[in-house]
């Protein structure tokens, strides 16, 4: 894992309070809006009606989408599907449901990722031996950089990566506004002035803005189309795209962690936040509550709100700034500096506070208004008026990886993990990630969790270099299919903080997350992966399974 205080330097209180006015005529600032008569905030027994009622709808999709798949691989894999019944409310077998997890890493993460999702996506003109896979998703979870790119796919009604990579990301990461030399430039004082703008308008709305604010807004002028950035987004209003009103999109989860009052990093048990398009909370004991997404910012008491309600809080940019943020870790305040000279982070606080000043440590992380105050059912958090979250790849135990939120959903059969975090010297997996991830399940009793074995067996056995499959064998556990970044045609270990791609590297970042994606071509990884995702869902495999679980599965 690259050192945070590296990755810090290199980049480098008072309650969220509702407003008495707010700017009409600001897309960023939050606003007044009148409160539903349905309950804001739920105890976590499962997951919500909405989220059951989509995922019912995009199993059906994705169950077609898998069966197609799977006879393109080996018709043998018709004996298992023809037993799937064409609505997920029949009886008997069902479709295995999959998830894809993309991890944090920063661009490295967001540019392999979206290699792997290339390499799955049927859509895309050039074939691999995996494409169609994705369009049999029923979930996908971001966290960091793969946030960025999770964000990216929904926010613009899910193209291709081809489509995001030509039209929006060469040139967005070639004169990247994280370049401090970029952001104060010249060509660029209107997006300065605009975010400047956004901050401005929040604080007069009468909520705290922080480094967060800027940072996920100009993170969003390379990742979101749109007006300023796609300054429109919201993290509800994903679903009024067409791909989510129609269900042709897996569920989109993004994660982040708290941080205790009064520290900085994360202790080995912090509580895990999920956001995505209908909620906002945890399933961790000291939580166990969700509130509706599109009303966070609102102030409330014991599930209740206090006075009106807020929408357009959940910003999508402030939310994927959220869990990417590192900034915190640093725990101490920041100087406000605007010059070509100052570090990002300096910039960042001279959108907070005015130049020669500096921000609190408060203000490097990603505020929330707490929706679980006064909640009894919450005693980690309920006396507490404002969350304080940042990325969930920091930390005395950071999981780098979103797999937490499906150890809680029980339907959920199969989770690819895509890995790319930089856990060595050239900035590559080593297992860590996950292995802490696994410590954190067993410490809790959440069987769902396969085992897992030590970073030192994953580097012996060179597991950190190619694709793994866990818990074939359990009963209980979901199977966790396991692949890692490699370079396979491109030194793709680049640094976390690497804020600055050229054409060229974007090119082939994901060129080289294709073949991450399809194992570099091996001739038997698609018949491998496919018996990896339908073994414990099938009554009879093609032979060649046999062969693929003595290979790949982890005993």
């Amino acid at each position: 894992m690259v050192s945070l205080r590296n990755l810090i330097a290199c980049l480098a209180g008072a309650a969220v309070a509702a407003a008495l006015h707010i700017p009409a005529d600001s897309a960023y600032a939050p606003k007044h809006a009148t409160c539903p008569a349905t309950p804001l905030v739920r105890g976590a027994t499962g997951i919500s009606a909405a989220e059951s009622d989509y995922i019912t709808r995009r199993h059906r999709k994705a169950s077609a989408a898998l069966k197609t798949w799977l006879r393109s691989v080996d018709e043998g894999f018709d004996s298992v599907s023809k037993e799937w019944p064409a609505h997920s409310s029949g009886k008997g077998a069902k479709a295995p449901v999959v998830a894809l997890t993309s991890s944090g890493g920063g661009y490295r993460a967001m540019l392999s990722g979206a290699g792997v999702v290339k390499a799955f996506d049927g859509r895309e003109k050039v074939k691999t031996g995996v494409s169609g896979l994705y369009q049999a998703l029923t979930y996908e979870a971001g966290l960091s950089g793969g946030s960025w790119l999770l964000s990216s796919l929904s926010a613009n009604d899910y193209p291709t990566i081809s489509s995001l990579q030509k039209s929006l990301w060469e040139e967005a990461l070639e004169s990247s506004l994280l370049v401090t030399s970029i952001l104060v430039s010249t060509p660029k004082d209107t997006i300065y002035s605009t975010v400047e703008a956004n901050v401005k308008a929040k604080r007069d709305a009468g909520f705290e803005p922080t480094i967060i604010d800027p940072w996920g807004r100009l993170l969003a002028y390379g990742l979101l189309y749109g007006v300023d950035g796609g300054v429109r987004a919201t993290l509800s209003g994903l679903t009024k795209t067409s791909s989510f009103k129609s269900y042709m999109a897996p569920y989109p989860i993004i994660t982040a962690l708290g941080v205790e009052t009064g520290s900085c990093i994360p202790e080995v048990n912090a509580t895990q936040y999920e956001f995505h398009p209908y909620e906002f909370g945890s399933w961790d004991a000291g939580v166990a509550a969700f509130a509706v997404s599109k009303y966070v910012g609102t102030s409330f008491s014991n599930g209740r709100p206090i006075k009106s309600c807020i929408t357009n809080y959940d910003q999508l940019s402030y939310v994927l700034g959220t869990s990417s943020n590192v900034f915190a870790a640093a725990c101490t305040p920041v100087p406000a500096n605007n010059s070509a000279d100052a570090s990002l982070v300096q910039n960042f606080a001279a959108f907070v506070s005015k130049p020669g000043s500096d921000v609190s440590v408060r203000e490097t992380f990603g505020l929330f208004p707490n929706p679980f105050q006064g909640r009894h059912d919450s005693p980690e958090v309920s006396g507490l008026s404002t969350l304080e979250l940042v990325d969930g790849g920091v930390g005395v135990g950071y999981q780098g990886n979103p797999i937490w939120p499906f150890l809680y959903r029980s339907d959920v059969d199969v989770i690819i993990v895509n890995e790319n975090s930089a856990d060595t010297r050239d900035n590559y997996p080593d297992g860590t990630q996950i292995v802490n991830t696994y410590k954190a399940a067993v410490a809790v009793g959440l069987k769902r969790m396969p085992t897992i074995p030590s970073v030192e067996t994953f580097v012996t056995k060179k597991l950190n270099q190619k694709p793994t499959f866990f818990g074939c064998h359990s009963t209980e556990a979901a199977t966790i299919i396991f692949i890692p970044n490699f370079n396979y045609t491109f030194t793709s270990g680049q640094p976390t903080s690497k804020i600055q791609y050229h054409r060229n590297e974007t090119v082939g970042m994901i060129s080289n997350g294709v073949e991450v994606g399809n194992y570099g071509g091996k001739d038997n990884w698609p018949l491998c992966l496919a018996c990896g995702i339908t073994k414990k869902n099938g009554k009879k495999l093609p032979d060649g399974c046999a062969a693929c679980f003595e290979e790949y599965c982890f005993n």
